[in-house]
């Protein structure tokens, strides 16, 4: 491989003639050899260039960068952003803690970019990184990709699956099932209620999301090397932040104390917390799914999923319900991301966090998983059939029915009933005739299954 000579503070070194990146990008990546594949997280690269885009023009605009510079340091960012050159970032998630790695690289592509478009040298660190450090760029840099991949990904796929949840509800609404409590038989709902329990249970985890909003926008930007924003000249954090918003859509705002989001990361802690709060409830509609569809004949058998795929590579005919399976496993990765996201928090020693590209790479692959984890179970849900029938002649068979009596015979007497129903394997309305003085039309009222279903009443 053909290669130039490069020169920083710590003296020489071979640079592949090609690369876009400079000296400290090279030596990052010959001096730690862990899982050179795994980059940092395309997500996390867009919106370092953003930042780097909005620190130029505020370092224009308040004089401490020329303006033809600051314009193509700018417009390379925004090719970054575009997606332009993401080969260029060849740094792995196993780097210096504090993501200074990431940030030199961005720093000198961005660098030769420039000097490219302007026809003069630019800097990586005299101009690129001018009025910033790493300490502060690549924590604002995890906040922006997460509030952007938030709004463009996971909350639109949440919407869409609660949607289809609500959509089917009413038409699922007459379908009586058996309820279950220590997966025993219990009363009856609807397939409609469990549908409109799930989509409840997500527009909880979307509120905790839009709950995290202002949190989650406020910057550390302006910190610099330990929070106290050394070197960072007046007016450049709110030129910064209207760039930004420009750029965005978002209106991003400067945190009280940026060393918070700096020395800690307890805002990512946050939204790890809200993340697994949303792969939980992923992990319950994947299980409860999986069980309803179970058999189909020595199962549940209460549903019939799409059949998608042959399930066996030796049983004829086997279909597996592979949409909630694989479902199950995105969230599950998501729970696990939480706890590495925990555990990583806890180096924020002093005045910096140094676990930032491993936050950066769960947060932003678990806001990826769930999203695309929620499009794939909607189109299960939507793709869904009942087995009715069946659902209402397990129903039929239940002998926990006899609650219904409870008020009317008391509970001892409801419980002989129940008890003996189940032993002769009789319907409990024909035990009940025996054992009361109930009439059969009384009876049949009192243990129909959809008005139990609905709480005791007659309509919806």
């Amino acid at each position: 491989m053909s290669q130039r000579i490069e020169k920083d503070t710590m003296g020489e070194i071979a640079v592949p003639v090609a690369a876009l990146y400079g000296a400290q990008t090279q030596r990052a990546l010959d001096n730690i050899a862990i899982a050179r594949q795994r980059h940092m997280p395309p997500p996390f690269i867009r919106a370092l260039a953003r930042v780097k885009a909005a620190a130029a023009t505020a370092n224009a605009r308040v004089a401490v960068l020329e303006q033809g510079v600051a314009d193509a340091i700018a417009a390379s960012a925004q090719s970054v952003v575009a997606g332009e050159y993401l080969d260029a970032f060849p740094v792995p998630v196993f780097q210096t803690g504090s993501g200074t790695s990431s940030n030199m690289n961005m720093n000198e592509v961005l660098a030769t970019l420039a000097s490219r478009r302007s026809g003069r040298p630019v800097h990586p660190n005299d101009h690129v990184n001018c009025s910033q450090s790493s300490n502060d760029v690549v924590p604002t840099a995890i906040q922006v990709a997460a509030t952007l991949e938030l709004e463009s990904r996971l909350l639109p796929a949440m919407d869409a699956l609660e949607r289809c949840l609500l959509q089917r509800a009413p038409e699922l609404e007459a379908v009586v099932k058996t309820g279950r409590t220590h997966l025993m038989d219990a009363m009856p709902v609807t397939l409609g209620f469990e549908f409109r329990t799930w989509a409840a249970q997500l527009q909880e985890c979307r509120q905790r999301l839009v709950d995290l909003r202002p949190r989650l926008q406020a910057l550390p930007i302006g910190g610099s090397a330990v929070g106290t924003g050394v070197n960072v000249p007046p007016g450049y954090v709110g030129v910064l932040l209207e760039a930004l918003a420009a750029d965005t859509g978002v209106a991003f705002s400067a945190a009280a104390m940026p060393s918070t989001r700096m020395a800690a990361q307890d805002v990512s802690v946050e939204c790890s917390a809200c993340l697994r709060g949303v792969a939980l409830v992923l992990i319950k509609l994947a299980n409860d799914l999986r069980w309803m569809n179970s058999g189909p004949l020595a199962g549940l058998g209460e549903i019939r999923l799409q059949a998608l795929q042959p399930g066996s590579s030796i049983m004829p005919g086997k279909v597996n319900p592979i949409v909630p399976e694989a479902v199950l496993m995105a969230a599950t990765e998501v729970v696990g991301n939480d706890a590495t996201i925990t555990l990583a928090a806890q180096t924020g020693s002093f005045q910096l966090n140094v676990m930032l590209p491993l936050i950066a790479d769960k947060l932003l692959g678990g806001i990826a998983l769930l999203g695309d984890a929620c499009v794939a179970m909607a189109g299960c849900v939507e793709g869904l059939e009942p087995c009715a029938e069946h659902a209402a002649e397990t129903v039929a068979r239940n002998p926990v029915l006899v609650t219904a009596l409870n008020p009317v015979i008391g509970y001892e007497a409801a419980a002989a009933i129940a008890k003996r129903a189940y032993r002769e394997g009789r319907a409990v309305l024909e035990v009940a005739l025996e054992e009361t003085d109930l009439s059969r039309e009384e009876l049949a009222s009192l243990l129909d299954p959809l008005p139990l279903a609905r709480g005791g009443r007659a309509d919806t």
